[in-house]
């Protein structure tokens, strides 16, 4: 478990911020199993634009 700990630690805000998006969407298994490629066009265009919609809100909140 420690080692993947370390490897999160590693990646960047947004590809976190990707894999977080990805499980609350129930896909990170998908994800693990066959890696980004494995997702179909419907799948990661939510992710995508769940991103965009935290980013945004990310932004207000510095903004205020």
């Amino acid at each position: 478990m420690k080692n993947k700990e370390k490897l999160f630690d590693a990646l960047s805000p947004d590809e976190k911020m990707k894999l977080e998006i990805a499980e609350e969407l129930g896909l990170l298994g998908k994800v693990q199993a066959g890696g980004w490629k494995s997702l179909s066009a419907k799948e990661t265009g939510r992710i995508g634009g769940l991103m965009t919609k935290k980013k945004r809100e990310l932004a207000k909140q510095t903004e205020e």
